[in-house]
């Protein structure tokens, strides 16, 4: 069963506090990414990538690994 937010130490709302800030700024990062890349450089359309993006971590993660087209 999940504790309750008083229930938990001093450290553990701490961690929980930096994991989500880290995710974030990923999530901010990827907005920030999609919003400033050429359409031409983005797999798929930009609107599909908006609602990925919200996906806790996978979102971000998804749009950075496969959403991006590296050119060579």
């Amino acid at each position: 069963m999940a504790k309750k937010a008083a229930a938990l130490s001093a450290g553990a709302k701490v961690g929980l506090s930096l994991v989500g800030v880290l995710q974030a700024a990923f999530a901010f990062l990827a907005y920030w990414d999609l919003g400033h890349r050429d359409p031409g450089d983005v797999r798929g359309p930009k609107a599909l990538w908006t609602p990925i993006i919200l996906i806790n971590w996978i979102g971000p993660a998804a749009y950075f690994l496969a959403g991006i087209r590296h050119r060579r």
